[in-house]
């Protein structure tokens, strides 16, 4: 907890690395994922380092893995493999080539036969389909005959006749089957042409114009006869080549099930591999050259387990000089680690998408896992929509080890699936509010009875028979004896969603809850900054700096939430005509107070550090105004509540209500469909739409409403060597 709090306490640290047990050792703190390499040769051109050479072989060899791009099965399990030794290089590049190798010549093969079988076919579709074109032109003895792309055939047409001035017949047709462009390898439409043309000039005109159109020519028989046994021998080795390819196809299958087989374990030692070399490259060596020395931060509690990690590194390379880690003292800043797990990491996510903190600063984090869904459920208040956001992110987190669930390219899937979390969280409390607002899918449900009676006030002869009649809506006395018998147990009272005043009672009641939510918030992001003075040791910040800001928000605001309770605790039914308004009397207080403001900056000027007093000048400006624009800012508290009760109330009136009013029976039948229509529209419009806006909401009060009043923001984030946070997957490679 001290660490989400605060972060981790960081140090620079030297390595000093021997040269026969430095890859060794670098490998070590890769899969321990400890620190963060500095670079030590800032000067050093990339392609001037010492290890450039083995770092080149290893793109070398991600080129070749690039060769494995389909049919590869990802493993069962989570494969780890450590990375391989310089010595193993060697052995490892020259099975990739000889993949390589292997699945080059098949390929080409393949593709060889698959364009020999394309020619074939159109030579027999050209054979078929001019068997008509023939008949007419029978007393013509010279034809060129081929297919052309169907988007050719217009511009091909017109040529023909401009530059051949009318000694050629073209007969053209449209082939019925898609065949494949051999460029493209996009399914295309293509034309049969037949030209019959006079004199040999002609002829090598027409060829030429073919040529230029990129036509697929193909010769022609002479009689019946031949066509018929060309056709024959067409069918006899279209029949031998499918043979020959699906023979091809089974061959690369195996090729290609073998190497998956070691292919994945290929990919993560590769890109360790250069990891390593590339970390070596920031590291100098000593005067000697035969020691490395490299400096990285560290969290001050993992040195033990850095000191071990460089042992065990020196033991398996063989080296009889250990490697070993000297602290360093320094002044520059360490960059923030803040250790996080499954369930804390989107709401750091959260904060830190508005800045990283700085070294050693409160983290917003441990609160917004509380006061973030919280304000999320005042907007999204619903029980019913809470339940169903509250079983899909239990779904999600019961099957959060799923492969396919994990392993998507659906960017949007992968947002939701990565706050699943934040999603139960923020359904949980969506479920209170929903409770405490006595709402479910814009209905109220009546657990413990009401605490309002009508039949007091017939009891009372305050209404009578002809008062029912003559009315539609008639007003409950609460100062009339047994009518309001005491407030309902949990959340409000379910006779107001029969009040046609309802609309004004929860306006009322939520504004003024928006307020004091708000207030609390902001007093409590006010004291969070006392953490930071008392750790960062300024303590004329608490007098000069905190105090006022405290005193400022709570003389005004927290004054405020005051008259706000004085309010519903002093005045009651029988008084309520004399209640001030508390708008009015705020306003009032507020122009009194501004003098004392005015007064307030004159006294600065009096100081004589100019530097000072301008940053304090501009803070003091900057937090008066502020506080008004934030508390205001709450109110959307207050708005967006009332917008999803509305919308939600407007779905239910116009979609389920006109099912559940049929009473024939056929109403049954109406009535399922009306359901999944509703079901459609509470999901999409209410769930992700409302719960959208709601989230964002949400992020922008706790981004510019709480913790711009302790959390700069401005920090490094640690950023650690670590074989983990390699793309080494086959999804992040684009191999799949």
């Amino acid at each position: 907890m001290c660490s989400l709090l605060r972060g981790e306490e960081m140090c620079l640290a030297q390595l000093f690395l021997q040269s026969g047990s430095a890859y060794d050792c670098i490998n070590e703190l890769g899969e321990l994922g400890l620190v963060e390499f500095r670079d030590l040769n800032p000067g050093v051109n990339a392609f001037q380092r010492k290890h450039v050479n083995e770092i080149k072989k290893c793109e070398e060899m991600e080129r070749i893995l690039e060769v494995k791009k389909a049919d590869i099965s990802l493993p069962e399990g989570d494969v780890n493999p450590v990375a391989p030794l310089p010595k193993h290089v060697m052995a490892i590049m020259e099975q990739l080539q000889r993949l390589e190798v292997e699945l080059g010549e098949v390929t080409r093969n393949k593709e060889k036969l698959q364009r020999n079988l394309l020619e074939l076919t159109e030579y027999t579709h050209m054979l078929r389909t001019t068997r008509n074109f023939v008949q007419r032109t029978s007393e013509v003895s010279v034809f060129i005959s081929g297919l052309i792309q169907r988007t050719k055939i217009e511009a091909f047409e017109r040529m023909l006749w401009r530059v051949c001035k009318g000694y050629t017949i073209l007969s053209y047709a449209e082939v019925e089957e898609y065949l494949e462009d051999p460029d493209t390898g996009e399914p295309t439409k293509s034309v049969v042409f037949l030209i019959s043309y006079w004199g040999d000039q002609i002829g090598q005109k027409v060829k030429k114009i073919c040529d230029c159109y990129h036509c697929h020519l193909y010769p022609y028989p002479s009689s019946n006869e031949e066509r018929t046994d060309v056709v024959e021998g067409l069918r006899t080795r279209i029949q031998d080549l499918h043979t020959v390819l699906h023979r091809t196809d089974d061959y690369l299958k195996q090729v290609l099930m073998k190497a998956s087989e070691s292919v994945y374990t290929w990919v993560i030692q590769v890109k360790k591999m250069k990891a390593i070399y590339f970390i070596l490259n920031l590291c100098s060596f000593d005067v000697t050259n035969k020691c490395l020395i490299a400096e990285v931060w560290c969290p001050v509690n993992d040195i033990p387990t850095l000191r071990r990690a460089l042992e065990e590194g020196s033991r398996k390379s063989g080296a009889t000089v250990p490697s070993f880690v000297n602290r360093i003292p320094t002044n520059d800043t360490p960059p923030t680690l803040i250790r996080t797990n499954k369930f804390t990491s989107g709401f750091q996510n959260i904060v830190d998408a508005y800045g990283v903190g700085n070294y050693r600063e409160v983290n917003p984090a441990p609160f917004t896992i509380i006061t973030f869904p919280f304000l999320f459920a005042v907007m999204f208040g619903d029980l019913g929509h809470g339940v169903i956001m509250a079983l899909f992110a239990l779904w999600m987190v019961l099957y959060e080890n799923n492969r396919k669930l994990k392993n998507t390219r659906n960017e949007i899937w992968n947002t939701f699936f990565e706050g699943r979390y934040i999603i139960l969280m923020m359904g949980l409390f969506s479920i209170y509010t929903g409770l405490i607002y006595n709402d479910c899918f814009s209905k109220s449900l009546n657990i413990f009875g009401s605490g309002w009676s009508v039949k007091a006030m017939f009891e009372a002869k305050v209404w009578k028979d002809a008062d029912i009649r003559g009315n539609r809506v008639l007003t409950l006395d609460p100062n009339v004896t047994g009518v309001f018998r005491g407030p309902y147990p949990l959340g409000i009272d379910p006779i107001w969603n029969l009040a046609s005043n309802r609309l004004t009672f929860l306006n009322s009641y939520k504004m003024k809850m928006s307020v004091i939510l708000g207030v609390i918030h902001m007093s409590f992001g006010v004291i969070l900054s006392t953490y930071n003075y008392l750790h960062f040791r300024k303590k004329h910040s608490l007098y000069l700096v905190f105090l006022p800001e405290l005193l400022f928000l709570l003389c005004l605001f927290g004054y405020l939430v005051f008259m706000i309770f004085y309010k519903w605790l002093v005045f009651t039914a029988k008084d309520s005509r004399l209640a001030p308004s508390i708008l009015i009397h705020f306003i009032n207080m507020f122009l009194m107070q501004a003098p004392t403001l005015h007064r307030l900056g004159m006294y600065r000027v009096r100081f004589d550090f100019a530097d000072e007093f301008l940053h304090q000048a501009i803070h003091t400006i900057e937090y008066c105004l502020g506080c008004v624009s934030n508390t205001a800012s709450y109110l959307r508290l207050w708005a967006l509540s009332l917008a999803h009760a509305q919308l939600s109330e407007v779905l239910w009136t116009m979609v389920m209500r006109v099912g559940l009013r049929m009473d024939t029976s056929l109403g049954v039948f109406f009535l399922v469909p009306v359901f999944g229509l509703f079901a459609v529209l509470t999901v999409s419009i209410l769930l992700v739409m409302e719960g959208l806006s709601a989230f964002l909401h949400a992020l922008r009060l706790h981004w510019v409403e709480f913790q711009n009043k302790f959390y700069s923001g401005t920090g490094v984030k640690f950023c650690p060597f670590s074989f983990s946070l390699l793309p080494s997957s086959f999804e992040h490679d684009g191999l799949l």
